[in-house]
């Protein structure tokens, strides 16, 4: 899993920054007023009160996401059935009351290791405006790219609709975003029904995430936001959508795929762990997610037939300067990826932007699926210790059985519902 970052690392910072206190940072509830840590993790716990502004309702969405309560595909919420029990106040107010903590009993635990990841964190960010450094060479002249890279980001994928037409924080508002985001992280609500990343090491906060300018992930369109689906592609997110039969759950869930794309958008928690190796004539892509393996070929040859699919896609590779650039076609049909077809034409960009950044760019181009192309991007920390772990899925192997028959019971409580009414 990732680690710190190197002391030795050079991120793109910002100097003007570091002298800053945290205090300063966190966002206060009234001008000239700096809130305890307290309250600011009463302001951040997750699910204690209703979100009541925009911002807050793109939080709550986001980390109904994150936890489950939501499908991730783009703009799709699940059937009704599968938020039944979840999604009542009334089960999770009930399971708060009698739950021996609270939001604030949970990051008291991690409070120490919290408050010394965010000292240590903010005192480097990813600023997109600050030219790319010259990266380091292979023996044989390419762009060196190889290493240990985590694919993990707090920025949400999309920009939320109170920062429309601001596609960057200044630096002050970058840090005291990302303060939130952490706090919120590490003070997780017992009582709703949730992995424990935490406990494992692997919270967004416990890696090497760094404060971020973007107030998306997404770059292009220039309001932040995915493009609007085609009727057609309507039809496969909805065909799509995980309900209780096996056949409709996703493909990482079932241990057929991992969950790092392609194209890689980053997953609920600190799950992205990479290795890239590199050849004259390849470019290996290695994710501990499910052990997937692409293989990027630099020898100019032309994709497989089109007779011949599979999850991961066919790809050609070429340098453009410092910058690998990743085509990919011949995905499989039976893929699932937010409404895509197989006719999805997916570019990645890599770049070593620093000593330990890898810059991770990816457009998509899918004229049956959205009404135009676009791109996100992501900064990429180094991992530290390196080094990627097996991946035998003996989670989704023997809880697949479990969520199916729970998603069964929730499907036959919301009939038994419809019917009442």
């Amino acid at each position: 899993m990732g680690g710190k970052v190197s002391s030795r690392s050079k991120v793109r910072a910002n100097s003007a920054i570091l002298p800053m206190t945290l205090a300063l940072l966190m966002l206060a509830p009234a001008v000239g007023q700096s809130p305890s840590t307290s309250t600011l993790i009463n302001q951040e716990s997750k699910r204690t009160e209703e979100p009541t502004t925009a911002a807050q309702r793109q939080a709550q969405i986001e980390y109904d996401e994150r936890h489950g309560y939501l499908n991730t595909a783009v703009g799709q919420s699940p059937p009704p059935s599968a938020l039944i029990n979840q999604g009542s106040e009334k089960t999770v107010e009930a399971a708060r009351a009698a739950s021996p903590h609270t939001s604030e009993s949970t990051y008291a635990y991690f409070q120490d290791e919290a408050e010394g990841f965010v000292a240590e964190a903010t005192q480097r960010m990813w600023d997109p405006t600050v030219p790319l450094q010259k990266s380091p060479r292979t023996p044989w002249g390419d762009p060196d790219l190889t290493g240990y890279w985590l694919n993990v980001a707090y920025v949400p994928l999309e920009r939320p609709d109170e920062y429309a037409g601001k596609p960057l924080y200044s630096p002050e508002e970058a840090v005291g975003a990302f303060i939130q985001w952490a706090t919120r992280d590490a003070s997780v609500d017992p009582a709703t029904v949730h992995y424990d990343w935490t406990e494992f090491g692997m919270d967004n906060w416990q890696s090497p995430i760094r404060p971020n300018r973007r107030t998306s992930l997404i770059v292009a369109p220039p309001d932040g936001k995915v493009p609007a689906l085609t009727p057609e592609g309507e039809v496969r997110r909805q065909e799509q959508a995980r309900r209780y039969t096996l056949e409709s759950r996703g493909l990482y869930e079932r241990c057929i795929q991992g969950n790092q794309g392609p194209p890689r958008v980053p997953f609920l928690q600190n799950t992205g762990e990479s290795q890239i190796i590199q050849t004259p004539d390849y470019v290996i892509l290695i994710t501990q997610a499910n052990s997937d393996v692409r293989i990027f070929h630099l020898d100019g040859s032309p994709h497989a037939p089109k007779a011949v699919r599979s999850y991961l896609g066919d790809s050609r590779a070429h340098w453009e300067n410092d910058t690998l650039v990743v085509e990919t076609t011949g995905f499989h049909d039976r893929r699932k990826w937010n409404g895509t077809s197989s006719n999805l034409h997916l570019t990645e960009r890599f770049t070593r932007a620093t000593d330990d950044t890898l810059l991770y760019e990816a457009t998509m181009l899918d004229p049956t699926t959205w009404e135009a192309p676009w791109s996100i991007e992501v900064p990429w920390p180094m991992m530290d210790p390196s080094g990627l772990f097996e991946f035998a899925c003996h989670e989704q192997n023997y809880g697949i059985i479990n969520v199916l028959r729970g998603a069964r019971a929730r499907a036959a409580e919301y009939q038994t519902a419809q019917q009442a009414e």
